[in-house]
């Protein structure tokens, strides 16, 4: 199978090794991946300059954009053949619920559906910092033939677990909701510019049954199936004619 692996933490990101590791000797391998840390960026898209590509070894690239960028440039131009599926991941760090608006992880796996490849974003969450990535990406290799029938042209799977070498099992689960606890510091500068610097909070997570945050938390391998487009039922609301004001 042709895999194209992707990520949001930069070429050099343990998660990243760590899949090139367990998937290059049963599967043929690219990596397309950014240059630096683009965690956070979203679908974020390289429009108005070109991309640098760096070629670092066999099927290898760092690229200078984005990850959306990466599984573009790579699914269309550096792979021989359309990849059987895109990997994003293994990400440092959870993509659960409202994370999943943010990531560049899911953002690499979303790209790959919105064309019709198999798109599949991959996180762990470590709780003694720990970070042992190499469980997660055995379960990924051992189940990708399964993994790939969740997926559809308007869908990718979004898996998460938290830092263990023994998961209790797995579940399907949906997205949790996060509220972000976070804050801005707006700093005067004396070069006379006004900085602002984001501070992150604690995120309040119910523990709701069937979501990915309590599935995590007991133990287990979260794999939720994300819609990769808009979803047209959130607009129909029966309003008025004369809701608004017209000119």
């Amino acid at each position: 199978m042709t895999v194209l692996l992707t990520n949001d933490d930069g070429f050099t990101a343990e998660g990243l090794q760590t899949l090139i590791r367990i998937f290059s000797p049963v599967h043929t391998v690219y990596v397309v991946a950014p240059d630096r840390n683009r965690s956070g960026v979203s679908h974020g898209f390289t429009m108005s300059k070109p991309l640098r590509i760096k070629k670092m070894g066999e099927r290898m690239f760092q690229c200078s954009g984005l990850p959306a960028d990466c599984t573009d440039v790579g699914t269309k131009k550096l792979t021989e053949c359309t990849p059987d599926v895109v990997i994003a991941g293994i990400n440092k760090g959870s993509n659960i619920g409202t994370d999943i608006l943010y990531s560049g992880t899911a953002a690499a796996a979303r790209q790959a559906s919105l064309h019709g490849i198999p798109g599949i974003a991959v996180s762990l969450d470590s709780y003694d910092e720990k970070w042992q990535y190499e469980p997660l990406a055995l379960f990924v290799r051992d189940n990708l033939d399964k993994l790939l029938q969740l997926c559809d042209r308007d869908i990718f799977v979004n898996i998460n677990a938290s830092d263990s070498t023994a998961y209790k099992g797995w579940k399907m689960t949906v997205p949790s909701v996060r509220r972000y606890q976070d804050s801005a510091e707006l700093i005067h500068a004396p070069d006379g510019h006004l900085y602002s610097f984001f501070k992150g909070g604690k995120a309040q997570v119910p523990h709701t049954a069937d979501t990915d945050y309590a599935a995590i938390r007991e133990g287990y391998v979260s794999i939720s199936r994300i819609f990769s487009q808009p979803c047209s039922a959130a607009g129909a609301f029966d309003i008025p004619a004369d809701f608004f004001k017209m000119p």
